[in-house]
């Protein structure tokens, strides 16, 4: 993917970020719906080395990456290990090498309701608000908390309400949007925990 620039010119691209340590129905989900609520051409998954604020380090890249285009069959959708080859380690970091790389795609970057409220632990979090456009999608017992939190206060007044939310791939930053939608309850840790995904 990295070599081919030119096929992704001019296109709106989605970015999940995450370990994928599985990748699960939901993370399939979140997609579907980004594709359509946001607007996007596209949506990469990119399957990180690691998550800096988790102990514990994931299965290897290679099964993470195998079994997210096994879960993930979209025509829309690629499974990228960006990061790995970059060598970036935070996500402000990949945003910046991606625009880098790829300088003629706007990204957009995807989480889920629970990531909104720990963003501002993020590192250079703001950084990431100015760079790319925010859609937020959340599970109905995770919008509280994530609406109250620092991030959401903070750059509240750059809020898109939800019936805006195709506007968001062509918004000006900062810019994020945050649309409610049913979810499963599908979580990496529980289906580790369960003993169906062995590192």
């Amino acid at each position: 993917m990295l070599g081919v620039q030119g096929k992704y010119r001019g296109l709106t691209i989605g970015l999940l970020g995450g370990s994928f340590d599985p990748p699960h129905e939901g993370h399939a989900r979140i997609t579907r719906e980004a594709l359509k609520r946001f607007n996007l051409d596209r949506v990469w998954w990119l399957v990180s080395p690691g998550n800096p604020l988790k102990d514990q380090g994931p299965a290897s890249m290679a099964r993470r990456v195998e079994a997210a285009q096994n879960l993930m069959q979209h025509p829309k959708v690629d499974i990228s290990d960006f990061e790995y080859r970059a060598g970036t380690r935070y996500t402000a970091e990949t945003i910046a090498a991606l625009q880098g790389a790829y300088p003629q795609v706007r990204f957009v970057w995807l989480m889920g309701a629970d990531n909104l409220a720990q963003f501002h632990m993020w590192k250079d979090w703001r950084e990431i608000m100015h760079r790319v456009p925010v859609g937020v999608l959340a599970r109905p017992g995770d919008r509280t908390s994530a609406r109250s939190g620092p991030a959401a206060q903070i750059f509240g007044r750059y809020r898109l309400r939800s019936r805006e939310s195709r506007l968001l791939s062509t918004a000006t930053t900062p810019a994020w949007c945050f649309v409610n939608m049913p979810m499963t309850d599908a979580s990496s840790t529980e289906i580790r925990a369960a003993g169906r995904w062995v590192r």
